[in-house]
């Protein structure tokens, strides 16, 4: 890269953070901001608290006090490149590879958390920071830290791939900023690709969480000299973060469990913290303080891959969709009830956090543990809230709180706390332990675990588990919500006598998932049931109904509900360009235009993906599907075979091209495309299944039976390959065979 660029887009930067510094941007119902150093002359206590918590050091400028990391020419080697620290006339700087596969080298303009690890942002043209891929260990050397380390040890990575740290998944303006800095604006401009990102104060300080405080400023200070402040009932504060009910927690004197004087309401500080705790999509720029998280934000389900069927954290989720799983949450505990608002420490010990409301003589006993005292079984948060490894050596813990279920392990292949430290041994020995303990009814309370697992691996019973599961207001919203969503795969008309209830329900996820399961409905269905959602007070339901509703934009409806669906997907629309600088956005745009009958609109929104990102499949793909649509399928070849070009690893493009080239019946080449497929992504059964039913359709049944064959292997619950493997072997004559598949098939229902 040109080092003047370089030096260029960190004073740019630089000059961004300064500006930022003074400024007063709106925020609440026209309040300002107004910085920690203001609140400090009446909140001196809080601020010290908060000085040096890991909200103070989320982001600081790089300089001798702030990095951690070693810099005194220390070199370390992973991906197969060597890359350099060091300092250079103050500055601290880095010799890696660069976007070109090159290295250059690059000055590191602040560092991003502070402990168990430290990362580095690098300035680059157009506003952007770009965060290493290599970061600093800062735990003790006693504990393995005090070294370098990638982030991603077991991935293959190299300058092209999507998490190389030059390109946009390691984009700090969009991965990263909201929530380490405070009120930061984007500043995406996509006709140039290029941000201009501000913020008030460069970690998350008071008015991150407060909101800012300007009227809260300007009561506190009376007109006249010494008299007293002049406060309304809010204070001028725009969000109210306290309890103002008088209650407390106690312990009821018949069932000894921890109660509430005053039963809590979900509390406005869980929505607070969720902006940032939680795994989540932005929809709005303009966020409120203190409204619900669905205003803003898309919260992830408990999705394959984020999570255990059993809702136990898997990937990277940031607690609050874990703790909306609890019974804790349930009611009515908050962060602040554990956590400190402003050191964010603990307000006891491990367990003695606990122990505030769980009486220490029931359950810090051999008599609920079962085990040594003072060993790891012994310990609350050792069985109630595993905790997992991210970033490599960042523990977290699950906030679910859940009770151990060795036998959801053994139904749903989730984990659980007792094998966690007796991995020697198996599911069913902790199983038996567990019984033994607390008796076989401890293991029959009801969980959603097995529904989300049938659903998932397609079992018979898992449409009726999963739309009762939606339909028990005693479970977890995020649970039933996610029911709804693997519905999706077992559409049946007689659901829809549940979904009436469900689209009213009083959780917005499960309305969100209600509104979006009536894609699978006919039209009148969708306008009676889908509509009135276009008005659901949560934005997050309004924008699914939109997209769900998109394709009766190209139906006659009455002037004023077309009107008002246009409308609805203008705001769908702008929800997605939140994120503009993203080439899902456009896909997601793209695909709405298509379901409304704008394929000139679809087609450009296909074209800015790709723009952003030549290497982005899914656009080539929707976008050959959209010519195909129109008929115009050499287009769509050529579109295919540009993006092979650009990702030829990549599975879906060859399945793409093998259907288009069933459509212009070149059935060799098909099969070739299709065995492409298969072969790069062989965790997909659909790929073999149809790589199979062409070879079959070429004349040769025998090399058809071997590939389903060698396909159930890897997916032997799947029925579209026993079916095939019944339906060939008739063909050739092996009855047998095909009887022996049948009855797997059987089983398998």
């Amino acid at each position: 890269m040109n080092p003047a660029l370089v030096r260029s887009a960190l004073l740019l930067v630089c000059l961004q953070f300064w500006l930022g510094l003074g400024a007063v941007a709106a925020g609440s119902d026209g309040a300002t901001f107004v910085g920690s150093q203001r609140c400090a002359e009446c909140h001196e206590v809080e601020l010290e608290r908060w000085r040096g918590s890991y909200h103070d050091l989320a982001m600081t400028e790089a300089t001798a006090e702030t990095v951690l990391g070693d810099f005194n020419d220390a070199e370390f080697t992973a991906q197969g490149v060597t890359s350099r620290f060091f300092r250079r006339d103050g500055a601290f700087m880095v010799r890696t590879q660069g976007p070109d596969g090159e290295p250059h080298e690059y000055p590191i303009g602040y560092t991003f958390g502070w402990w168990p690890l430290q990362q580095y942002l690098v300035p680059f043209p157009g506003g952007r920071l770009q965060s290493l891929g290599i970061a600093w260990d800062s735990r003790t050397a006693e504990e393995g830290g005090q070294r370098w380390f990638h982030l991603y040890p077991d991935a293959s990575i190299d300058h092209n791939s999507p998490l190389h740290w030059t390109g946009r998944d390691q984009n700090w303006n969009y991965q990263c900023a909201e929530c380490h800095s405070t009120n930061l604006k984007k500043g995406y401009d996509l006709a140039t690709d290029s941000f201009h990102t501000t913020w008030s104060e460069i970690d998350v300080a008071c008015e991150a969480c407060h909101g800012p405080a300007s009227r809260h400023l300007e009561q506190a200070r009376p007109a006249a000299p010494g008299g007293a402040p002049q406060w309304d009932a809010t204070k001028g504060l725009v969000v109210d973060l306290a309890d103002r009910d008088g209650g407390h927690w106690l312990i009821d004197p018949e069932s000894q469990l921890p109660r509430r004087s005053v039963p809590r309401k979900q509390h406005t500080q869980i929505q607070v913290c969720a902006r940032c705790h939680s795994r989540r999509g932005q929809i709005s720029d303009h966020y409120v303080y203190g409204q619900p998280l669905g205003d803003s934000h898309r919260l992830a389900l408990l999705d394959e891959g984020l999570y255990f069927a059993d809702g136990q954290i898997r990937d990277e989720v940031y607690v609050y969709g874990s703790f909306l799983q609890s019974r804790m949450f349930a009611h009515g505990v908050t962060c602040t009830d554990c956590h400190d608002p402003h050191s964010l420490k603990l307000k006891a010990s491990r367990d003695q956090v606990c122990a505030q409301c769980h009486l220490p003589s029931r359950y810090a006993t051999q008599a609920h543990h079962h085990h040594e005292s003072d060993s790891a079984g012994a310990s609350c948060t050792a069985c109630h809230m595993p905790q997992r490894h991210y970033m490599v050596i960042d523990e977290r813990a699950d906030h679910s709180l859940r009770i151990p279920r060795p036998d959801l392990s053994i139904a749903t292949d989730s984990p659980n706390a007792c094998n966690d430290c007796h991995a020697d041994k198996s599911s069913e020995w902790a199983l038996e332990a567990f019984q033994s303990w607390y008796g076989e009814a401890a293991t029959q309370r009801p969980r959603f675990g097995e529904a989300l697992h049938a659903g998932r691996t397609g079992q018979r019973q898992a449409p009726h588990k999963l739309i009762a599961l939606a339909a028990d207001e005693a479970q977890p919203g995020i649970a039933r919500a996610t029911a709804l969503d693997l519905l999706h795969r077992y559409p049946d008309p007689t659901h829809m006598l549940t979904l009436r209830r469900l689209l009213q329900d009083r959780d917005s996820l499960v309305r969100a998932a209600a509104v979006r399961y009536l894609d699978t409905t006919d039209a009148k269905t969708l306008m009676e049931l889908g509509f009135p959602l276009l008005a659901d007070p949560i934005l997050a339901v309004r924008t699914e109904a939109a997209r769900t509703l998109a394709p009766l934009a190209a139906m006659p409806l009455p002037d004023g509900d077309q009107a008002r669906l246009q409308r609805a997907l203008t705001a769908y629309r702008e929800s997605q360009l939140v994120n503009a600088e993203r080439p899902e956005s456009h896909l997601n745009i793209g695909l709405v235009e298509t379901a409304a009958h704008r394929p000139e609109a679809a087609e450009r929104a296909y074209r800015t993906a790709l723009r952003l990102d030549p290497r982005f499949a899914p656009a080539y793909v929707n976008l050959a599907d959209l010519y195909r649509a129109l008929g115009r399928d050499a287009d769509g070849e050529t579109v295919l075979k540009q993006g092979l070009e650009a990702v030829p690893e990549n599975a879906s493009l060859h399945y793409a091209l093998g259907l288009l080239q069933i459509r212009a019946k070149a059935l060799p080449k098909a099969v070739i495309s299709f065995a492409r497929a298969a072969e790069l992504d062989p965790a997909n059964a659909r790929y073999p299944y149809v790589q199979a039913l062409a070879v079959q359709g070429s004349g040769d049944l025998a090399k058809a039976l071997a590939i389903l064959e060698q396909a159930l292997e890897r997916h032997p619950d799947d029925r579209d390959i026993l079916v095939a493997l019944v339906t060939f072997n008739q063909q050739g004559g092996h009855q047998d065979a095909a009887l022996d598949y049948a009855a797997r098939l059987k089983a398998l229902e």
